[in-house]
């Protein structure tokens, strides 16, 4: 089961997180409360081993101006959280090695999701970040074969119902792991993490 970590806006939680095991971390450059700048996370990704997939998130950003920030940032990928088309995402896949596309659950965008040629698809809830989690069944109408990262209100409680009743490729948890907007909770994300490993025992393709 592949696990990211999002929402990352210093080097002590990166650390922590990948002390614990988490094979992704999230950094927010779009407008939010755990928005980062490019030199902050050039400073952490200095400090992360290789293994660690470091992913930038934006929402509704050129994709040159996404290009940018990933190569500034020293990152691996790029999640786009917005309205992009499958011709952006198309557009910043070709420079950038890991490109993710988040859908809302239950819209167009994730009917047709794999029109988008993304690494991966995240099913999101309609209002990322909030902590809310949405109807799981809907991931039952995703295109088949889509390799689907889940996220959206999961915590160290309930990501172990999640992975049971979508069978995603990968979980993506923020703000249940929080103990502050922003600010890791070193208890959750491990209890998260061997929650998200104990559920999904299966070894996953990698992106890399």
């Amino acid at each position: 089961m592949f696990v990211k970590i999002c929402g990352i806006t210093n080097e002590s939680d990166a650390l922590l997180a990948t002390a614990m095991g988490a094979d992704a971390l999230g950094f927010v450059f779009a407008t939010s409360p755990r928005q980062v700048s490019v030199q902050t996370v050039q400073d952490i990704v200095k400090r992360l081993p290789p293994e660690v997939i470091t992913i930038g998130v934006f929402r509704n950003e050129h994709p040159t101006r996404v290009i940018d920030i990933v190569n500034q940032a020293r990152l691996q990928g790029a999640q786009l959280h917005g309205s992009e088309t499958p011709s952006m995402v198309r557009e910043v896949a070709e420079q950038v090695k890991i490109v993710f596309k988040a859908v809302v659950a239950g819209s167009q965008e994730a009917f047709a999701a794999s029109d988008f040629s993304a690494d991966a698809i995240l099913l999101d809830s309609q209002n990322p970040g909030s902590g809310i989690a949405f109807d799981w069944s809907l991931a039952d109408d995703m295109p088949r074969g889509t390799r689907l990262v889940l996220s959206g209100g999961l915590t160290p409680d309930n990501v172990e119902s999640a992975i049971a009743a979508v069978q995603p490729w990968g979980v993506d948890v923020s703000t249940g792991v929080e103990a502050s907007p922003g600010r890791k909770d070193a208890v959750k994300v491990r209890r998260f993490i061997a929650a998200a490993r104990s559920a999904g025992e299966g070894n996953f393709d990698d992106l890399v």
